[in-house]
């Protein structure tokens, strides 16, 4: 089972770099009230002041039940001044349905991101991480119980090495080389079973995601030129939003833009995303899975866009550091999986195959 304070102490360390002084924003459900007050604990003994904010996780659905136009157009004043005014936040995913919001018309959690942009924007601005913590419903949704789930677990966060942060220092050097190798990319060319995309990358960053925002991490990512995808592709892993379930995703982009889109289920939620606003349908993000110790899909993008030998697109917004500059409430992160028959080229040399990288 994965130890509170080994978890709070990596949260704190490798990826807040907690200081004296510093206001920290805890999100999480009332399912992670362990690890919330192991945060707790190590913030303050670094100094910092936590600001814990647990909810009953039924909350984000009575929400969509109960709240007027006007509250799903908008957003209280208080949450944004706490947004720019907190260094850091950090959010632990802790669901006790991972379908809460399945009843729910997707048009209405579209609508309220929108109106949240400003918000959003705010912590994103700020240091940030999103992590995770096992409860019964995520180990449902990966088909595991939940002792097999929380090892599992364990391991993707190197919660088992004798010392994770330096595991995590040890990836960081590895996707190092990976990134040097990507600096001066001009096209990718992604190829799989119904997969042919060709997306141009030159000039922008590529990020080394070492566990210091998401945890766990293990990826390598850019934001390609927004009007450069053209061709097809399909993503084979399922990944659901705000507690869809979207599978077989297909599309299909003609200067950078979805100019048609289809999956086997979750159609409806599929084109209401891409209804979000102007930026929906273009690319926010190219990433490349690298973490070993995620071996299988779990249902959570968290986890499954990290998974060693898989590719991930991102339709909506793009993170500034890559030097992206597509703007939307969404990101959604697609994930196409590589390792049974599908290839990566850069600039007409192979960079991937069958999910393995090319030496």
């Amino acid at each position: 089972m994965i130890d509170a304070d080994l978890y709070a102490a990596l949260i704190c360390d490798w990826c807040l770099e907690a200081a004296p002084g510093q206001q920290v924003l805890v999100q999480t459900t009332t399912l992670a009230v362990e690890p919330a007050l192991a945060l707790h604990r190590v913030l303050l003994e670094r100094g910092a002041w936590p600001l814990l904010r647990l909810s009953p996780p039924e909350l984000a659905a009575d929400f969509y039940r109960h709240a007027r136009a006007e509250q799903l157009d908008s957003f209280p004043p208080l949450e944004l001044i706490e947004a720019r005014d907190a260094e850091a936040s950090v959010r632990i995913d802790a669901p006790g349905n991972t379908r809460a919001l399945a009843a729910i018309d997707p048009d209405l959690p579209a609508r309220a991101a929108r109106a949240r942009r400003p918000v959003q924007e705010a912590r994103s601005a700020r240091r940030w991480c999103r992590t995770i913590w096992p409860t019964a419903a995520l180990a449902q949704q990966a088909a595991m119980d939940e002792r097999a789930y929380s090892d599992f677990l364990e391991r993707a966060l190197f919660l088992d090495k004798p010392d994770p942060v330096a595991s995590w220092r040890q990836l960081n050097a590895r996707q190092a080389q990976l990134v040097q190798r990507l600096g001066d990319a001009r096209e990718v060319h992604i190829e799989a079973a119904r997969t042919d995309l060709r997306l141009n990358v030159a000039g922008r960053t590529w990020i080394n995601s070492d566990g210091r925002r998401n945890m766990p991490s293990g990826e390598v990512f850019t934001g390609p030129h927004e009007r450069s995808a053209n061709g097809t592709i399909r993503f084979d892993i399922p990944s659901g939003g705000r507690g869809m379930d979207v599978t077989g995703v297909e599309l299909t982009f003609a200067d950078g833009e979805v100019v048609s889109a289809r999956a086997d289920r979750g159609s409806h939620y599929l084109q209401s995303a891409l209804a979000t606003d102007a930026g929906a349908r273009y690319l926010g993000e190219l990433g490349i899975g690298t973490n070993t110790g995620i071996d299988r899909t779990t249902g959570s993008t968290l986890l499954d866009e990290k998974i060693a030998g898989t590719i991930h697109l991102a339709l909506g917004r793009s993170y500034p550091e890559t030097g992206g500059r597509n703007v939307s409430a969404l990101h959604w992160d697609l994930i196409c999986d590589l390792r049974h028959g599908g290839q990566v080229s850069v600039d007409n040399e192979l960079v991937i195959k069958d999910g393995q990288l090319v030496q």
